[in-house]
């Protein structure tokens, strides 16, 4: 891992992979929401004037204030998100996971529907060069070549795309301006009142809202992609983004007003564009359009990796693929996303029909981020006058969001509904599991043990197992161990071994943590205490071998052979990993909904990482135990011996 102050200070480099990583879904909300706002409405003043009112106090309540100054000090060791902000404050109240489920759920469906609407956005644009273009393919075409990009890290791609989304970006600035030029009067729509007479006075005017909310979408991805950019390099990178974003708004309000009282069929955002550039500006909003879906994908990946740390998600592999700190890719998140991404774009077909399903899980996500940082800001600030306030002003908002985003549920709202509840099902059903086995846990001192342990190892009528037997423990304390361990040495076929490894790995709530501690009960047994932060990469067979190395340079223990013919020539042991995987054993007799809750797990737990992949360990040298877990035994009936 790269030194974490990498990120932590502004560069160049940073900034630009800022833009490329995180701006694309909110970058390219100018081509949409004016449009959206606008609808089949003949241009008024009242209906510019207002919307380019309410754009730019939801640009700099929500976006500037909530997420870039406030959210953005929620930081988890530099990592952001909203399960680092749960892990935060997790210890003030035990409800706290629901909002933090909910809004992870929600975040990962909008990772599924974001992808689709913006290439589909983006490609429906060629329709001007070619009305008759097939968009559907082409879609499903380039949605595959983004997530096929993953692979190679977000560094990578944020270079790839970093510069293309600075010259966006400075398209939009440049445009917006040399529009506004045209009629500078609309600059009085920075006055709040016309965003109060829009939604007020003006027919049907709240329902505006659900376009208005377009153009912050990206706010949530912003936070959960803190980790692989900097606060410093995104709060420097959004005043330039927010000032071309706002300058396009307030010019595509500016050629609007030029047309007053006349319904627009064309898409303002173009309309600004003078005629010679068309070409141009189409081909650059194009792949602006499909960069957007970025940020979501590998905001995603930063959710599932924390979401694994807090028992909500399945051990699924984690890679690394560079050392800039933060990166990170998770295939078979991945490959998730994009199935769900070719579906929603083989059911909608058209963007337009998409719309309707986003902007749903944001808001849900947006409003439970709103009360895990209200928590934070009572920790930090100690003023329930700050909170309240916080709390007032932005669940008024965010609630108003989500209503007038409920116009629209069953026009395709329902779609984003039904995936966070499948992700959020999901959640529910690990962590549940995780609670009912850890209530069934037991544990030994392991001093109790020890004289048996040095007969066994010292018994040579039991035909020797391995040199080094080591075995993946799960008791926090270092004088403990699962009477599983003790039973498949002992009992299920006596291991013999001339010392007893037992390996712990603790994952901790920062990030880059490596540090381990031994403990010496015995020269035939040694307990091994690794603290790994849940960025760090969990190979437990490299990380066991540097330590044992270690150990036998400050000569704390002997590595080499007991058997005669090898240890004359000091060649070192064998070494024999034993993990044991539980299974859910027959012999239960469970309420229905636990036995529910741990079928699924199981089922499920069949297509993730198993225990010696995920602790990286070599199969070669494992031995995989199947060990039955039996949660409340069947009651069996009296059985009556009768006489033969």
């Amino acid at each position: 891992m790269s030194n974490p102050s990498k990120t932590s200070a502004v560069s160049t480099a940073g900034v630009l992979i800022s833009l490329g990583i995180i701006y694309g879904d909110i970058g390219t909300s100018p081509l949409y929401v004016m449009k959206a706002i606008l609808g089949i409405a003949p241009v008024s003043q009242v209906l510019v004037y207002g919307g380019i009112s309410c754009v730019f106090w939801t640009l700099t309540l929500q976006t500037t204030i909530k997420y870039v100054l406030l959210t953005l000090q929620a930081d988890n060791n530099g990592e952001g998100g909203i399960f680092s902000l749960y892990t935060l404050i997790r210890r003030r109240a035990s409800w706290l996971i629901v909002p933090a489920m909910i809004g992870g759920a929600a975040l990962l469906a909008d990772g599924i529907i974001t992808p689709p609407i913006s290439v589909s956005s983006a490609i429906e644009g060629l329709r001007i060069l070619n009305p008759n273009i097939p968009t559907v393919p082409i879609v499903i075409t380039i949605l595959t070549l983004i997530f096929l990009m993953q692979s190679f890290g977000t560094e990578i791609v944020g270079k790839a795309f970093g510069p293309i989304m600075f010259i966006w970006f400075t398209m939009l600035g440049v445009l917006g301006a040399l529009s506004l030029v045209k009629h500078p009067e609309v600059l009085h729509a920075i006055n709040p009142y016309f965003a109060y007479d829009l939604l007020v006075n003006y027919p049907e005017g709240f329902w505006v809202l659900g376009a208005v909310f377009l153009c912050t979408t990206g706010a949530e991805a912003l936070y959960s992609d803190l980790g692989h950019c900097g606060r410093p390099n995104i709060r420097l990178s959004w005043g330039f983004v927010k000032l071309c974003l706002l300058l396009n708004y307030f010019g595509q309000g500016a050629w609007l007003m030029t047309m007053e009282g006349s319904v627009i069929g064309e898409n303002p955002f173009y309309g600004i564009m003078p005629s010679w550039f068309l070409i141009i500006g189409i081909a650059i909003a194009t792949i602006a359009a499909i960069i957007a879906c970025q940020a979501l994908i590998s905001g995603s990946f930063t959710l599932i990796s924390e979401a694994i740390r807090l028992n909500l998600w399945p051990r699924v592999k984690l890679v690394y693929p560079t050392n800039q700190k933060g990166q990170l890719y998770v295939p078979s998140i991945n490959w998730l996303l994009w199935l769900g991404c070719v579906g929603v774009v083989l059911y909608f077909r058209e963007s337009e029909h998409m719309e309707a399903a986003y902007g749903m899980a944001i808001t849900m996500s947006m409003i439970s981020t709103t009360i895990l940082m209200s928590y934070f800001l009572r920790v930090k600030y100690k003023s329930w006058v700050a909170v309240t306030l916080f709390l007032g002003v932005y669940l008024s908002i965010e609630t108003s969001f989500m209503v007038a985003n409920l116009s629209k549920f069953m026009q395709g709202g329902w779609v984003t509904v039904l995936i966070a509840s499948v992700l959020l099902a999901v959640m529910y059903i690990w962590i549940k599991a995780f609670y009912i086995k850890r209530s069934l846990a037991e544990y030994v001192r392991l001093k109790d043990y020890l004289p048996a342990l040095k007969e066994l190892s010292a018994d040579e009528t039991i035909p020797k197992y391995t040199t080094h037997l080591v075995f993946m423990t799960s008791a926090p304390k270092p004088k403990d161990v699962e009477t599983k361990v003790i039973y498949s040495i002992f009992q299920k076929r006596p291991k013999r071994a001339d010392i007893y490894w037992f390996v712990h790995v603790e994952t901790t709530d920062q990030p880059f943590t490596t540090e381990y501690k031994v403990k010496q009960l015995d020269p035939t047994v040694i307990r091994i205490d690794f603290r790994l932060g849940f960025r760090v990469e969990q190979r437990i067979n490299l990380f066991f071998r540097k330590v044992v190395e270690e150990l036998v340079a400050n000569g704390e223990v002997d590595i080499t052979s007991r058997y005669d013919s090898l240890s004359k020539h000091n060649l070192i042991g064998d070494f024999r990993f034993v993990v044991l995987e539980k299974f859910l054993s027959y012999e239960n007799d469970l309420p229905i909904k636990n036995r529910m809750i741990m079928e699924w797990y199981f089922n499920i737990k069949k297509y993730t990482s198993s225990e010696s992949k995920w602790f990286g360990l070599d199969t070669s040298s494992v031995k995989v135990e199947k060990v039955p877990l039996v949660i409340r035994p069947v009651k069996l009936p009296e059985l009556k011996r009768i006489a033969v």
